[in-house]
């Protein structure tokens, strides 16, 4: 079987003298960014000749709210502004770092926008939106309906889920 690399990341084969150091400067990440792309390899006795995955974005830009967005091909900054009802100014006043010309599918940004604590009522449980979910995917994963969801989660916008944030699962 092939090696893969998670969606986000590059393969690179490990050389003699590689360390995650001298990558993460050599590729601009971090070295916490390397762990996690390579969760199972011993950060101090890298394999040489062994494929390893880089991660093509340095770091998730800071986020008090912790909503974070994938960037999709076709992706524009205003459209997602608008979308999330959000102006472009604060956008790009939450994600300095990007070219708002030049966005790459795959590269996360941050959506400064303040979601309320969620407290999931007796009868359901919490669930954090990961990368990829919809209600959907949720749904089946939960055995549970959309309409259920959506019946428990009445604030939630279906169509602009954010990393990170809390959804009540029936």
């Amino acid at each position: 079987m092939p090696f893969r690399c998670p969606p986000g990341t590059v393969p690179y084969r490990i050389r003699s003298g590689d360390t995650y150091y001298k990558l993460a400067k050599q590729f601009n990440t971090t070295i916490a960014a390397l762990v996690s792309a390579n969760p199972t390899y011993d950060p101090n006795n890298l394999p040489v000749g062994q494929p390893l995955c880089i991660p093509r974005q340095p770091v998730f830009p800071p986020c008090p709210e912790q909503n974070y967005y994938t960037i999709r091909p076709g992706d524009r900054l205003y459209r997602l502004a608008d979308f999330f009802g959000i102006s472009l100014d604060d956008l790009l006043e939450a994600n300095p770092a990007i070219d708002p010309q030049n966005l790459r599918p795959g590269q996360v940004i941050c959506i400064p926008l303040a979601t309320p604590p969620v407290v999931c009522p007796p009868g359901t449980r919490s669930y954090t939106v990961r990368p990829g979910d919809s209600f959907y995917r949720i749904a089946r994963q939960f055995n549970t309906t959309v309409d259920a969801i959506m019946e428990a989660n009445p604030t939630i916008d279906p169509f602009a889920l954010l990393i990170g944030q809390k959804l009540c699962i029936p």
